[in-house]
C-alpha cells in the first residue's frame, strides 16, 4: 500500500464545485487507488496535541465540525460522516510507536474526525464505511520527529492499511491574492522547491525545510499543516519515490499540491 498527502485546503472543497481538487477526490477510487483499504489512518493537521495521540473509538465516528461558520460553508454543518471508528489500528498504531521509542503516546476516546480527515474521505469514500482512525501532530517539534513518526508505522501498509496526511503544501491564510491573480512568489518558490526536493529524493531537505527552503516561514508560519507530508513520506519507507499527483492553486497563495509516495515493492 502506498502512503498519501493530500492538500485538503478550503472546507469549501467539501461541496464547492469549482475547487479542482475534488476531481482527484472524487476519482480516488477509479484513478489513483482501486485496491479498498482494510482501514484509514489520518494524519491532520488540525489535530495538535504535545505527546502523539490516536482517536480510539468504537461504534461510529463523531464528525467534528471545526468549520468557521460562514454563510458559503453553512451546508457543511449538515454533513455527518459516520465511518467506523478504528481501534485495533489505533492501539497498534500506538504499539508501533512505543517500540520505536516514542515514549509517551496518548490515547484519546471521545474525539472524533477533523475536517482535515472526514472532508476529503466523503469525497474519497462517500459511503462512510471503512474504519477511521486519526492520528495527531506535534508542531512544537520538528519534521524529523514527524518523519520518524511515519516511519515507525511502515508495518501498517503490509496490513492494508491506507495512511494519509492531510494538511497543505503551502499555509498562509493571512496572505492571498485575488482569485484570478498571478501566484504571488514566495508562494510558487516554496511550492516549486518542495516539488523538486520530493521528485529528487532529497528527502532530508524536506525534514530540515525551515532552514533549508526558500520562504519557509512565510509558507508555514506555524507547521501544522505540513508535518504530516513527513509522517506521509516516513510510513513509504526506504527508497520510496514521489510522484505528484495533483496540483492546483486557491487565493494566488494556496497550493493543493497533493503527492504518493510510492512504496519499493
Amino acid at each position: 500500500m502506498d502512503t498519501y498527502f493530500i492538500s485538503h485546503g478550503d472546507t469549501r472543497s467539501g461541496i464547492d464545485e469549482s475547487f479542482a481538487v475534488r476531481e482527484l477526490l472524487k476519482s480516488w477510487r477509479k484513478q489513483t487507488l482501486r485496491q479498498v483499504p482494510k482501514s484509514i489512518l489520518v494524519v491532520s493537521g488540525h489535530w495538535e496535541t504535545s505527546d502523539p495521540t490516536v482517536n480510539v473509538v468504537s461504534g461510529p465516528n463523531p464528525t467534528i465540525h471545526d468549520i468557521v461558520r460562514s454563510p458559503e460553508r453553512l451546508r457543511l454543518f449538515q454533513i455527518q460522516y459516520p465511518a467506523p471508528g478504528a481501534p485495533k489500528l489505533a492501539k497498534k498504531v500506538k504499539v508501533l510507536l512505543i517500540k520505536s521509542g516514542f515514549n509517551s503516546v496518548n490515547e484519546d476516546e471521545s474525539r472524533g474526525l477533523d475536517h482535515g480527515a472526514w472532508i476529503p474521505l466523503m469525497l474519497m469514500y462517500p459511503e462512510a464505511n471503512i474504519p477511521v482512525c486519526q492520528l495527531s501532530v506535534q508542531p512544537q517539534l520538528d519534521g524529523a520527529h514527524h518523519f520518524n513518526m511515519g516511519r515507525a508505522l511502515c508495518p501498517l501498509r503490509e496490513e492494508g492499511v491506507l495512511i494519509i496526511g492531510s494538511g497543505a503544501a503551502t499555509h498562509n491564510l493571512d496572505i492571498v491574492g485575488p482569485v484570478d491573480g498571478p501566484i504571488l512568489p514566495w508562494a510558487s518558490e516554496f511550492d516549486a522547491w518542495l516539488k523538486d526536493c520530493l521528485l529528487n529524493g532529497r528527502y532530508e531537505d524536506v525534514n530540515d525545510y525551515e532552514e533549508k527552503a526558500p520562504h519557509a516561514k512565510i509558507a508555514h508560519p506555524w507547521p501544522d499543516h505540513l508535518y504530516p507530508l513527513h509522517v506521509a513520506l516516513g510510513a513509504a519507507g526506504e527508497e520510496a519515490k514521489a510522484e505528484l499527483i495533483h496540483h492546483s492553486w486557491q487565493d494566488a497563495s494556496l497550493s493543493y499540491a497533493s503527492y504518493r509516495f510510492i512504496t519499493k515493492k
